[in-house]
């Protein structure tokens, strides 16, 4: 695979947020195209995840994380992967819930975005599977655990 610049922007901040090295990486490990490109990563609040999730997707209150893939005009080309914006606070919350590291779940909310970047979807239980093994395979390659193990576990009792 080839290059992926990672443009970061902090809204928020806080030692518990992973550094620049550690997103760029994980983003990088999901960029599964043979071209370079480029994505922009926004760690946000609850208060401009909320006001994208309405603006964009119609829902209510803040989200995990949004992805905005580029869609470049007619005969322009440029090397734009597109926007994750990742909410800080819910990404906590999620993990402290969901009885995972922060770092993991970090791991799994950019490496998760990036693939909805690329096309990668889970509307269907089909397209779900393929997505979620994809992410489970990249994960264990940091020695992340499968992110889906615990929530199947709950689901299932």
């Amino acid at each position: 695979m080839n290059a992926l610049t990672v443009d970061i922007q902090r809204v928020v901040s806080g030692q518990d947020l992973p550094g620049d090295t550690e997103l760029s990486h994980w983003a990088a490990i999901a960029w599964r195209q043979d071209e370079p490109s480029e994505v922009t990563l926004r760690i946000v609040d609850r208060e401009e995840s909320a006001r994208l999730n309405s603006l964009y997707r119609h829902k209510t209150g803040a989200t995990n994380v949004l992805s905005f893939p580029f869609e470049a005009p007619p005969g322009i080309t440029l090397p734009l992967a597109g926007d994750l914006v990742i909410c800080a606070p819910v990404v906590e919350d999620e993990a402290r819930e969901q009885g995972k590291t922060l770092a993991a779940h970090w791991a799994h909310m950019v490496i998760h975005g990036m693939l909805h970047l690329q096309g990668f979807d889970h509307l269907n239980d089909e397209d779900a599977h393929v997505m979620e093994s994809l992410e489970i395979r990249l994960l264990a390659e940091l020695g992340i655990g499968n992110p889906y193990e615990s929530e199947e576990t709950e689901q299932d009792s």
